[in-house]
């Protein structure tokens, strides 16, 4: 099986993944859902690449540059030594918040000793490789274009010559080279320097911008990484974060679980926004609360679970039957039919992001109002919906059903919203609320409790177990001291471990039963040990799960229980955010006064 040992570069516009090898094989232009310009992942033979050939004499190691998302592929032989630094340009430009981040990557090629040889592989596949393309050579730049569509074009940039490049020749390096991959003809000179410059530029704002993080006395390396994950998945034009990079990276290989996660799921939302906060990085988190605060702009808006990156609406679904998928496992899906699903646990997490909101972004007085109007409205559906069956919070595509977990965010909602009718000093309100989330949260505790299995289940009609249900905890639900909560951990903890993995659920599902581990659901699983006073086992698991990130420190949303392998679309926000949180919890916070002397 194969590894998802990538690294990933990017400017908050657009990111591309890049082999161990030092080969670029996803990529999207201009944007994250942009169709790709290289899709290897998906398709070997198809999906195209941008990379360097070597000989089998050469070794290839690969690492982030420290404290930044900048990544250096070095290869060493005895005939000679080079490194490639990968980066996508972002930087402020001037006082105001005005950035510079162009959609191209530029790869820096340096001469480390000796004469190193290399080819290079440029095979451009434009339209998630469904389009022919031709090659135009000038003085300037290589310029690849659809035969399509000829205004879908790329431009290559290189000290190194373009037909040679082409015909696949032999170089031999003596002197530091570049590569620069643009969306759009540049304006400016591109040489050597000018890549040299935005290199240095594009460093120091990610050193400044991990320096702004929390430190901690353990774990830090490790919490700094998925800090600066996180930030690479964020649109800077709209705020949003993305679930994820790719699409259709299966949850099993040879199965059919394949979905798009280039979008923004609100579940995801307020523990990003919440995290952002705990850590240091109140800017992030303002930004993505704009983005929530711009989708539900009316009192009239309906709320989906899930949203395009610039708030759209409608991300229909289409299977491009043209690629064979990552290992053989097809379809390939772009878009998600998910967004139109009926999800009452999505209203718990959006409340809970609005509470956050009033506590920490609240703004001018008619955005307070037009935002509890919201509030209102909210509080209206899910008055008269919590009692009805839904999805689920994984999505479940077959019959809608009584889900505990649905109904625990339920009473989120109402929770929160109370909080908020008090922070606006509007008591009455706030007392019919909590009429009502206590209605809810009796319903939970009388239908969702399992006498016989001393547990919760899955939904209310079955004794299925399912991890969400240690969330009823995080989400303030119910106390960890609870022995109803102590025996459900157990419950789940026998049901859905295995091999120090967890399952989300292992019931059968409109797809067959999940055949792989879900990453976030064993760090839910630690926080769950952990508040319940099992810190040593909860720390044993931690560092277990550590050791199974790829070489970069990066997590995708699944792992094979066998093998360990990283599987399901990367990276995954979700599991960079529950390693945060998890982290937090064995980690303390390194105070400025323990470097400065009175």
């Amino acid at each position: 099986m194969e590894h998802l040992n990538y690294g990933a570069v990017g400017n908050c516009r657009s990111a591309a993944l890049i082999s161990e090898e030092g080969n670029i094989e996803w990529f999207c232009f201009p944007d994250f859902d942009s169709p790709s310009v290289f899709a290897k992942i998906l398709d070997k033979e198809k999906g195209g690449s941008f990379g360097f050939v070597v000989d089998e004499t050469y070794s290839v190691s690969q690492e982030y540059i420290e404290h930044t998302n900048i990544l250096l592929t070095t290869f060493d032989s005895t005939q000679g030594g080079f490194e490639v630094i990968d980066f996508m340009p972002r930087y402020k430009t001037g006082k105001d918040d005005n950035y510079y981040l162009p959609p191209e990557i530029h790869r820096l090629i340096r001469l480390k000793y000796g004469s190193p040889r290399f080819r290079v592989n440029y095979q451009p596949a434009l339209n998630y490789a469904r389009d022919e393309v031709s090659h135009l050579i000038t003085p300037d730049y290589l310029k690849t274009f659809s035969k399509v569509n000829i205004q879908d074009t790329i431009y290559l940039y290189s000290g190194l010559d373009f037909d040679r490049i082409l015909a696949g020749d032999e170089f031999i390096l003596q002197q530091d080279e570049f590569f620069v991959l643009s969306y759009n003809e540049k304006l400016i000179k591109i040489n050597k320097i000018r890549v040299e410059l935005e290199y240095q530029r594009t460093k120091v704002y990610w050193m400044n911008w991990a320096n702004r993080s929390k430190k901690y006395t353990q774990y830090n390396t490790v919490i700094e990484r998925s800090v600066l994950v996180l930030k690479l998945m964020s649109y800077h034009r709209s705020g949003a974060v993305l679930a994820a990079l790719t699409t259709s990276i299966p949850e099993s290989v040879g199965e059919v679980r394949n979905w798009d996660y280039r979008f923004c799921w609100l579940r995801d939302a307020s523990m990003s926004i919440e995290t952002l906060l705990r850590i240091g990085h109140q800017g992030a988190a303002k930004r993505f609360m704009t983005f929530i605060h711009n989708i539900i702009k009316k009192k009239s808006d309906t709320f989906q679970i899930m949203y395009g990156i610039r708030g759209e609406r409608v991300l229909t679904e289409e299977i491009l039957d043209h690629l064979s998928g990552y290992e053989n496992s097809g379809p390939v899906r772009i878009g998600n039919d998910a967004y139109h699903q009926k999800q009452n646990d999505s209203f718990g997490y959006l409340m809970d992001v609005i509470y956050q909101y009033y506590r920490y972004f609240p703004g001018t007085l008619d955005e307070i109002e037009d935002m509890f109007e919201v509030v209102k409205n909210m509080v209206k559906t899910v008055s008269e919906d919590w009692s009805n069956p839904d999805k689920g919070i994984w999505e479940i595509r077959g019959e809608e059903k009584h889900f505990v977990f649905s109904k625990v965010m339920s009473w989120v909602a109402m929770d929160r919203a109370m909080k908020i009718a008090q922070i606006l000093h509007k008591d009455d309100i706030a007392h019919e609320w909590i009429i009502i989330a206590d209605e809810i949260k009796n319903d939970v505790l009388v239908n969702g409790w399992n006498e016989k299995l001393q547990s919760f289940t899955q939904t209310y009609s079955t004794t299925d177990m399912d991890s969400s249900l240690l969330l009823m905890e995080t989400y303030g639900f119910i106390s960890p001291d609870d022995f109803r909560f102590q025996k459900t951990v157990d419950a789940v903890y026998r049901a859905l471990n295995y091999k120090g993995l967890m399952f989300r659920y292992n019931n059968q599902d409109d797809f067959g039963v999940p055949a792989s581990a879900f990453t976030i659901c064993t760090f839910w699983m630690i926080r769950a040990l952990y508040v319940i006073d099992r810190h040593e086992e909860a720390q044993g698991l931690f560092n277990q799960l550590l050791s199974y990130s790829n070489h970069l420190g990066l997590f995708s949303e699944d792992l094979d229980f066998e093998t360990k392998v990283q599987l399901g679309n990367f990276p995954q926000a979700y599991s960079h955010l529950a390693l945060i949180n998890t982290a937090l919890l064995f980690a303390d916070e390194v105070q400025l006064s323990q470097f400065i002397r009175p």
